[in-house]
């Protein structure tokens, strides 16, 4: 579609809760996007009005004994979870439009994206802290450095469910947008996302993870920015700031490509 790659979760019956069989479905789909050269942003998706439920409790409940559980568990690998692709680490941006259900680990899947477009419907939550169910597809990684520490702690602990509205003011939400809108309104936010030059906007997001999750100090992140980010001014400055003197983007302007064409 585009500069975009679509992936949806299509389960409906099941509110898209990911069984093994889905799980490696996601990672391959999301392998592939990481390969095509041609797609500059992924949106995550639920068919059938919900986005995850989580993880196929029926197939963990269909275990006969302790021993096919465990053997579940051993397969279990830093590469290989529940979930599918929470461990993997993107090199271009991914966005999550999610309607219904988002919990468990259908929460962790929306965590793994760099943006989340919720519906004004929708809901939220650590829904497995009621089953004895771990977060091991990232959820107590990446909820409380998107969160804090005490927002994250309060929905890990209590499992309780969270609506769109508190979603945003926590910053879990990026977008709330109406009810039946959110794939649309999240490919609207990809395509513009799409628009700017790739190389810069990418350096950019690397540095920020870099910076939130693999720094040792503030001196080794602001290294890391500048080794990483200066060869842009070759690749993509001088001509994004071409542009701007012949008087392209003036104003806070973002149509640059419009006007361009106008001018």
């Amino acid at each position: 579609m585009g500069k975009l790659f679509l992936i949806a979760i299509n389960r409906p019956e099941k509110r898209n809760c990911v069984n093994l069989e889905i799980a490696q479905m996601l990672t391959d789909a999301f392998e592939q996007f990481e390969r095509d050269d041609t797609a500059a942003v992924a949106i995550l998706h639920g068919k059938g009005g919900n986005f995850c439920a989580g993880m196929d409790l029926a197939e963990v409940a269909s275990f006969k004994d302790a021993s096919e559980a465990e053997t579940y568990v051993n397969s279990m690998t830093p590469l290989k979870r529940p979930m599918g692709p929470s461990h993997m680490r993107f090199t271009k941006p991914t966005i999550a439009a999610i309607s219904g259900y988002a919990v468990a680990g259908g929460l962790e899947l929306a965590l793994l994206c760099d943006l989340r477009v919720v519906e004004e419907t929708a809901v939220m939550g650590i829904f497995n802290r009621r089953f004895g169910v771990p977060l091991i597809d990232g959820g107590t990684v990446r909820l409380s450095k998107l969160i804090g520490l005490s927002r994250a702690l309060d929905l890990i602990l209590t499992g309780r469910a969270v609506n769109a509205e508190e979603a945003l003011q926590f910053g879990l939400a990026n977008r709330i947008v109406a009810c039946g809108t959110a794939l649309g309104q999240a490919i609207n936010l990809g395509n513009s996302i799409a628009k700017f030059p790739q190389e810069c906007l990418k350096a950019d997001r690397r540095s920020t993870f870099y910076s939130t999750y693999d720094s040792e100090s503030l001196s080794d992140a602001l290294e890391y920015e500048m080794n990483h980010s200066k060869n842009i001014i070759s690749i993509e400055s001088v001509k994004g700031a071409t542009k701007f003197v012949e008087g392209v983007g003036r104003h806070g302007k973002f149509n640059i490509d419009h006007q361009q064409r106008q001018n």
